[in-house]
């Protein structure tokens, strides 16, 4: 096992280096942690309304990332059943259920990958070393 260098920072809780992984198709079409979130609270959730209250974000908005990721591949991600009396509203895919699995294989096969790298970063950090505050925070206040 290695040392820190002397004067290397020790970064932890909330001030952990954190990997995200997203895939860009062109212009705005992309695949992200985001719109996984959604997928995820829309299993859970069992309508679009839900998982996007769920995540804070607005209905619009919810249905505006599923509808783009609907219309970028051949197979939808989600359906939606509007006014259904009982049981859930929406739901994935078996395609949706696929993108969300090999989605988050691929976020946790990225960190194993970068684990050295994530490490020697950190160890090179300055003692003095204090992430600035993130947007939201800085926004809200």
């Amino acid at each position: 096992m290695s040392r820190a260098p002397a004067g290397a920072a020790k970064v932890t809780g909330s001030r952990t280096p954190t990997l995200f992984l997203r895939l860009e198709f062109g212009g705005t079409d992309r695949i992200g942690p985001g719109k996984v979130a959604l997928l995820e609270a829309i299993v859970r959730e069992g309508s679009i309304s839900a998982a996007a209250r769920a995540m804070g974000m607005s209905y619009r908005r919810a249905w505006l990332l599923i509808d783009t990721m609907n219309r970028m591949f051949r197979e939808p991600v989600v359906l939606a059943r509007p006014g259904r009396g009982s049981g859930p509203s929406t739901e994935l895919t078996p395609f949706g259920n696929a993108v969300v699995a090999r989605f988050r294989e691929a976020e946790a096969a990225a960190d194993r990958a970068c684990k050295p790298l994530v490490d020697t970063l950190v160890a090179g950090l300055k003692t003095s070393y204090r992430p600035p505050r993130a947007r939201r925070e800085r926004n809200q206040g």
